[in-house]
């Protein structure tokens, strides 16, 4: 077996979506802090192009590149590499990242909890790891601070029209969409519809609305559209139902946690929401995470809410992806077919 580069990989999803986490064959990246190292991999994108594209991957997966962490706070840090975009933060990936660190035994489990401090390129985050016999039940993912950029402002879809979005940030910048107001549903068959239409709204709101972090000059613009349902109580609990679009073109399987946290963040500034309260967020799949406002802050001029995401993950599998020195696609390749376009 010839091979000039070997990397180990353990395969994980979190309520549907997959997040694969790199433990062995690449050294970490040159930077002082994790947001340094995951733009010096933005710069060099050798790295998740062999991985994410086909032969290796596909449209539907993540990676999530485990390093030394660079705060002294943290136990490990974390970057996560999806389709075409490194995001600062992810709860989906935080909590496969978290499951595999704790059942491979990178970082020692505790019973029956275990609570870590995670660094991202987003900042710290603080996990709390519900486990029994040498399992993971349960994480609790502490995420950034998320608040508001605007609420329902309009901009103009080509091929769609006027369409009325909110934006804000959960660990990345979102726009938001109610599914009925294009008459459209949030059930499996009406996937590729989501998908098609929401990176065209998603790309328009880019364009009207630039955004930026106001603590990092490499954190900005509107990267995902997430479609929303009208919150409803259900056994006495507040739920809601939302599908992210994923460029190049696929739904979050998951409730996605970064989204979860920018709508938690919208439905308190619209007194929606009290601090403490919880809600579940549901999937396309009617997978769940339970989302809480913990506590407040500010960002720059912007009131900041600090959301929870618990979920549950499973590791999946054991590889190690491995390039031949002949191999003629050492970047892989990306069709149309099912990257909705070449990335």
């Amino acid at each position: 077996m010839r091979s000039r580069r070997a990397i180990h990989v353990i395969a994980a999803h979190a309520e549907g979506e997959v997040g694969r986490v790199i433990t062995g064959g690449v050294l970490p990246p040159p930077g002082k802090t994790v947001l340094e190292q995951r733009n010096w991999l933005v710069d060099h994108d050798e790295l998740r192009k062999l991985l994410i594209r086909e032969p290796r991957g596909g449209v539907f997966t993540h990676y999530n590149l485990i390093v030394p962490p660079c705060h002294s706070k943290a136990d490990a840090g974390f970057i996560i590499m999806e389709p075409t975009d490194y995001p600062p933060m992810s709860g989906s990936n935080s909590i496969c990242v978290a499951t595999v660190l704790l059942e491979t035994g990178m970082v020692e489990m505790t019973e029956p909890t275990t609570r870590m401090t995670l660094e991202t390129p987003g900042g710290l985050i603080e996990v709390e790891a519900d486990c029994r016999d040498g399992r993971c039940r349960a994480i609790t993912t502490r995420n950034v601070p998320c608040f508001v950029v605007a609420l329902d402002v309009p901009v103009t879809v080509p091929d769609v029209g006027s369409v009325h979005v909110d934006i804000a940030y959960g660990g990345a910048f979102f726009a938001m969409v109610r599914a009925i107001d294009l008459d459209l549903s949030l059930t499996a068959d009406r996937a590729r519809d989501l998908v098609v239409i929401g990176e065209k709204i998603k790309h328009a709101v880019a364009e009207a609305y630039p955004v930026q972090h106001p603590q990092s000059e490499s954190i900005s613009d509107v990267t995902f559209l997430t479609w929303l349902e009208d919150p409803i109580e259900r056994d006495g609990q507040l739920t809601a139902k939302n599908a992210t679009v994923i460029s190049p073109g696929k739904l979050d399987r998951s409730p996605c946690g970064t989204a979860s946290s920018a709508r938690a963040a919208i439905m308190h500034a619209r007194g929606e929401l009290d601090i403490d309260q919880a809600f579940i967020s549901r999937s396309i799949l009617d997978t769940e995470f339970t989302i809480r406002l913990t506590g407040t802050s500010e960002i720059g001029e912007n009131i900041a809410v600090i959301p929870s995401i618990t979920g549950r993950a499973w590791i999946t599998g054991d590889h190690t992806y491995l390039l031949d020195p002949d191999d003629p696609f050492p970047h892989g390749y990306a069709l149309g077919d099912t990257w909705h376009r070449v990335v």
